[in-house]
């Protein structure tokens, strides 16, 4: 319990104090943000704004993490590590990507497809390593299973019996569903951060829940020796719950002492650099605990955000032209018809909470129903 503070606290006050001193580095670095011309014209006043805030975010994550579990002799797990892993290698992408757009001096880094590209080169990767290092009891941090708030029936491992091709298709599909579930909770986060410190109030809430997630796994987990015999026909098969609360406590101290600089108007950006990482790590969270398709609702601002630039588009090329929003993501929308952009941030605060809660009620009410 220790360590879950003081990893909070550590991380907060790194990105709380020292966020003033990035701030000044990056404007001698003119690293500054560049506004689509076709965006809101009360954004323009927005350029040059410093970016890349994401790095103190990673920063302060690490910072607080690992000094935490000096401070308090604890050690790391593999399973947090992971995390940090997604979260650092999605961060890297974006952080090429906000380079080239200040090298540049325009709003676009990376084509979409490079994007993708290094997006799937980084989670291919680390769904091959969370399938591996099992546990004293032969748990990975992955599993090849789906998983709702536990593992579902589907399960890709049990192709892979079917032979060479059984191999080659069960690993194929897992493979395929971690790139799907990293690339949409990634880009979800990134078309999220379009107003200042909406993607930061959103990733604190989701991020939050998984410390909610993580500690009642821990204190239910099938392998523990304290777990009541009564509840062992519902206890989790999860690996290093505890230490994945611990470092969803640091993302969301690094974050939160990021959003008072980051808040409206906002003195820095998360950029691309900040967006990828936090989608990252709510990927990450996700995977490990076991609770992927709960996504649905624990990130259900970022589905929402995502969902309208998708239908956006789509009606666009089916209708030849016309529009359901005034812009896409849908905050714009909202934007044009003439909401403070304060006003939007809040009222999408508002629902990404409402569905969090919806999604730990989900996962608590299950424990009791099972």
């Amino acid at each position: 319990m220790r360590a879950l503070l003081t990893s909070g606290a550590l991380s907060m006050a790194f990105s709380l104090f020292l966020t003033p001193v990035f701030i000044r580095l990056f404007r001698r670095l003119q690293w500054g943000q560049f506004i689509r011309d076709d965006g809101p014209q009360s954004h323009h006043a927005k350029r040059g704004t410093a970016t890349m805030g994401g790095i103190i975010v990673i920063l302060g994550t690490l910072f607080g993490y690992f000094v935490a579990l000096l401070l308090t002799g604890d050690q790391t797990s593999m399973s947090a590590l992971l995390v940090l892993f997604l979260m650092v290698g999605l961060g890297v992408v974006g952080f090429i990507d906000d380079f080239l757009k200040t090298r540049n001096a325009r709003s676009l880094g990376l084509t979409g497809w490079a994007k993708v590209g290094g997006q799937v080169i980084v989670a291919t990767v680390w769904a091959l390593l969370a399938i591996r290092f099992p546990d004293g009891n032969g748990l990975t941090p992955a599993s090849m299973s789906v998983s709702l708030i536990r593992d579902l029936p589907i399960d890709f491992m049990s192709i892979t019996k079917f032979g060479a091709i059984g191999v080659v298709v069960g690993y194929g599909l897992y493979l395929i569903w971690i790139n799907f579930i990293v690339a949409a909770t990634s880009n979800g986060v990134n078309v999220t951060d379009g107003l200042d410190g909406l993607a930061s109030g959103a990733s604190i809430l989701a991020i939050g829940a998984y410390i909610i997630i993580g500690f009642w796994q821990s204190i239910q987990l099938c392998a523990s020796p304290k777990l009541d015999p009564a509840n062992l026909a519902k206890c989790y098969e999860v690996r290093d719950p505890f230490d994945l609360a611990i470092v969803a406590t640091a993302i969301v101290g690094a974050v939160i002492g990021f959003l008072w600089w980051n808040t409206s108007p906002a003195q820095i950006f998360l950029g691309d650099t900040g967006s990828l990482a936090l989608g990252g790590a709510v990927a990450a969270l996700a995977i490990l605990s076991r609770t992927e398709l709960l996504l649905v609702l624990i990130g259900g601002l970022f589905v929402i955000e995502a969902g309208s630039v998708i239908v956006q588009r789509a009606y666009f090329k089916l209708t030849r032209g016309k529009r359901i929003f005034l812009m896409s993501p849908i905050h714009h929308h909202f934007e044009l018809k003439g909401w403070a952009e304060v006003t939007v941030v809040v009222r999408f605060w508002i629902i990404g909470g409402l569905l969090v809660a919806a999604g730990v009620g989900s996962f608590y009410l299950e424990w009791l129903a099972t």
